[in-house]
């Protein structure tokens, strides 16, 4: 069994997301707490993959076509931190 461990404002980033988001995120988090993270690169819905640049050694989960969560997993303890739930930003920084 995993854990899942929530960052302090996950949970207000949760209730500002849609209703669909929010189920999609439980279902998620029902998935790593029975199989990992291997149980979410088994299911392709979740387009589970590694983050680069600042975001490095975290991994990225689509929650929809807008929305992701951010995690990282800490193996010896097997658990899953949630940094970050949050609608993906496609706009060109200038």
């Amino acid at each position: 069994m995993w854990r899942v461990v929530e960052a302090a404002g996950v949970g207000r980033q949760l209730r500002r997301a849609p209703n669909n988001v929010q189920e999609k995120y439980e279902f998620w988090r029902s998935v790593v707490e029975l199989d990992g993270p291997a149980g979410l690169r088994r299911l392709p819905g979740f387009r589970d993959h590694a983050l680069k640049g600042e975001w490095r050694g975290a991994r990225s989960s689509w929650l929809s076509r807008r929305w992701r969560v951010i995690y990282t997993v800490r193996g010896d303890e097997l658990a899953v931190f949630v940094l970050e739930v949050n609608p993906h930003d496609y706009r060109k920084k200038d």
